[in-house]
């Protein structure tokens, strides 16, 4: 039986499981522009970015007014031990930034989770899901005229999902892990506008896969063949021992041309994928893409639903949302590491919440 810990307790555990990742995270993105670095550290930003997100604060000056309020200023200070607080100006030119630390520190806890044998990262799923904008969504003929309705995010974009249909909005991407019996738990992620490609926002994630991953399970949006032979053979053309899964969108004869020097690679190519879609059909091949619809899709439920992000965006705005979106990542494994060590090894995460 796994215990439940008091609110204090837990957001004292909560920050200090973060710090550590957020302090590594900024070491791994360090400031490079010109003048001096600023006095408040940006793990520190993130800290406070953290636990407003916890509080599911939904506005910029409503986190700002709960990370500063007296009683949580004292009890943050006492955690972390810096004293100086970013004045509001500061915090809200700070949180447009703090994506690229949320987006490294994410994957840093992955692997710690790795390491600490939370989750099993051999079996992975990929998937992009869609959140809606703040504000009536901005059609195509109205930009076509230039004109801009009141109250659009003229930031976001169309884009589809068979769950969803069309939406005018923004988009997170997720690794998670899909091992039968395993906890799911993400391992990298992104965010971009609802039109984002999926076939480049994944080809950017694939050098930072877990050295541990053996199979990748995708929807038929990732179908391109440089995915696959990135993921299958390394940079020298030698086979990973990994496996890409994904099923086949068709793919039309074009007309026939002189052939060329590319005809071979072409063929080469051809071959690769025929026989990628012939693993992908086997009952093993089968059995593992079936994982994926057990756990990367009910996880975008499961956050979109514990950080109500399932009627709309929290912000306005391309970087402010990838703060706040990576930022509830984050905090998701923080969660989920937490509740592994009260006992529990399972993704029920609410009850941590609802305690905060």
């Amino acid at each position: 039986m796994g215990t439940r810990a008091k609110a204090g307790t837990s957001l004292e555990a909560l920050v200090k499981l973060a710090m550590p990742l957020l302090r590594e995270a900024e070491r791994q993105c360090p400031r490079t522009g010109p003048g001096a670095k600023p006095i408040i550290p940006d793990w520190f930003v993130g800290v406070l970015i953290m636990v407003a997100v916890l509080k599911r604060k939904k506005t910029k000056s409503a986190q700002f007014r709960f990370v500063t309020d007296s009683a949580n200023r004292r009890q943050i200070r006492d955690l972390t031990g810096e004293k100086q607080f970013p004045s509001r100006s500061t915090f809200f030119s700070r949180y447009r930034r703090c994506h690229q630390l949320f987006t490294e520190a994410i994957k840093r806890q992955g692997q710690q989770a790795i390491a600490e044998q939370i989750v099993d990262a051999s079996q992975v799923a990929v998937d992009k899901s869609l959140v809606p904008a703040r504000g009536r969504p901005w059609h195509k003929h109205e930009k076509e005229k230039g004109k801009i309705p009141r109250g659009v995010d003229r930031e976001a974009a169309w884009g589809y999902s068979e769950h969803h249909g069309w939406v005018y909005g923004y988009s997170f991407e997720v690794v998670v892990s899909c091992k039968r019996k395993n906890t799911v738990f993400p391992l990298l992620a992104s965010v971009g506008t609802g039109s984002a490609a999926e076939v480049r926002t994944f080809a950017e994630k694939i050098d930072h896969l877990p050295r541990e991953v053996k199979c990748v399970s995708v929807d038929s949006a990732y179908d391109a063949g440089y995915l696959g032979e990135r993921i299958e053979f390394d940079q020298a053309g030698r086979r990973t021992g990994r496996r890409f899964l994904c099923p086949e969108n068709p793919r039309y004869p074009r007309k026939k041309t002189k052939r060329c020097a590319a005809d071979a690679a072409r063929a080469h190519s051809r071959e690769l994928r025929r026989a990628r879609k012939k693993y992908f059909e086997s009952a093993a091949g089968r059995r593992l893409y079936r994982r994926r619809s057990r756990t990367v899709e009910p996880f975008n439920s499961w956050l979109k639903s514990l950080f109500e992000l399932d009627t709309r965006a929290w912000h306005r705005g391309l970087v402010n949302n990838q703060t706040q979106i990576l930022a509830a990542i984050f905090v998701y494994q923080l969660l989920v590491r937490y509740n592994h060590r009260c006992g529990n090894n399972n993704g029920r995460l609410r009850w941590l919440t609802d305690a905060l």
